[in-house]
């Protein structure tokens, strides 16, 4: 299958640069998988598209302040570093000073080498190279008097994604720190948001209660491989980069219990799915509680274990996440709604409209 089957013509001035004012108002087209037929409504409505056996899943990671921004200690030269995930620290290593272990994807002027060292919040936190792997991925070794989380909650960026502009913008810095986050987030570890998520607000939720929708939690650790892009001619030369998941003993319960009363799982978002199919395809296409790293692949044609319905925001022409979304409802009938969905000017990607696929 070929990469440039997944492409289509995306007007820029269609991506969203903003979040929507208020919280969960975004439109949501309304896909049936039976037949192929759109409707235009508003995510206000998916209460209306479930019933109360239904189960939402939704992931419960928290995107943390990510990107840091510092100075090499030699040449004062600028270093940026993305935290992406912790490692364990190097054996031998001493100190009273906090210190933590990390897997960081640099950006710099200068090439990055093992014992180089730069300094970051005001001189607070000092880091060292310990080894590059290539692709701008190193292990960090930070050092400093207080717990790197809390400085980064202080002088760390969020890591929104590149076709979101921001250029040093401290307005809209702050608007990303609440609105590029879920408001039910508690496990930190993203480097990106699980978009589809963003539009539920207090109101949607009290909706889908009221209506007897009960909802259960994933935990995937978004990384900036989600933003990866297909480069390979053939789709299935492509590999996806491992992150980390969690199905907690509950979830795994309440996904029993749906299936026993008939109901169905509307997986909230392509890392939900992610998580879900992962756990299913290793444990003959049950949900059970586990945890590790999810490389799952998934593009046409694919058997779907865990998962009914999906709510998704659109997708980037030839990445991985659309051909997910084909898979669930076939490439023709996808690119068809993205065509109807370009024509009525919705709004694509993070900050973007959505799709619920029934």
């Amino acid at each position: 299958m070929l990469t440039s089957e997944f492409d289509y013509e995306l007007p820029p001035e269609l991506i969203a640069q903003e979040p929507p004012a208020e919280r969960g108002t975004s439109r949501m087209m309304v896909l049936h998988r039976a037949d192929g037929r759109l409707e235009h409504r508003r995510v206000t409505d998916l209460p209306e598209y479930l019933n109360a056996a239904d189960l939402l899943v939704l992931n419960d990671t928290r995107v943390f302040p990510a990107r840091l921004q510092g100075l090499w200690s030699d040449t004062r030269g600028a270093l940026e570093l993305l935290l992406l995930e912790p490692l364990p620290l190097p054996e031998g290593t001493t100190g009273a000073a906090e210190i933590a272990c990390w897997k960081c994807l640099s950006g710099s002027g200068r090439r990055v080498r093992a014992g180089q060292r730069a300094l970051f919040a005001d001189e607070r936190l000092e880091a060292e190279i310990i080894e590059t792997s290539g692709a701008g991925i190193c292990t960090v070794r930070f050092r400093s008097a207080e717990p790197l989380m809390a400085l980064l909650e202080i002088y760390g960026l969020i890591p929104v994604p590149p076709y979101i502009r921001r250029d040093g913008d401290a307005r809209q810095t702050l608007i990303d720190r609440e609105r590029y986050q879920t408001i039910y987030a508690r496990e930190t570890g993203a480097v990106a948001a699980p978009t589809a998520g963003l539009h539920f607000g207090e109101g949607l939720l009290a909706a889908l209660d009221a209506k007897g929708v009960r909802r259960a939690y994933v935990t995937l650790h978004v990384g900036p491989g989600t933003f990866k892009p297909v480069k390979c001619d053939v789709v299935e030369e492509h590999r996806m980069d491992a992150e980390r998941y969690t199905v907690p003993q509950e979830t795994a319960d309440a996904i029993a219990a749906c299936r026993a009363r008939g109901g169905r799982v509307l997986a909230v978002g392509s890392t939900s799915v992610r998580t879900l199919e992962t756990v299913a395809a290793a444990h003959g296409g049950q949900v059970v509680a586990a945890s590790g790293a999810s490389s799952i692949f998934i593009y046409p044609p694919y058997r779907f274990s865990a998962t009914d319905l999906m709510l998704t925001n659109f997708h980037l022409p030839r990445s991985t996440l659309i051909m997910m979304v084909a898979a669930l409802v076939g490439r023709e009938r996808i690119l068809a709604a993205y065509r109807e969905a370009v024509a009525e000017r919705y709004r694509f990607f993070s900050y973007g409209d959505c799709m619920l696929i029934v």
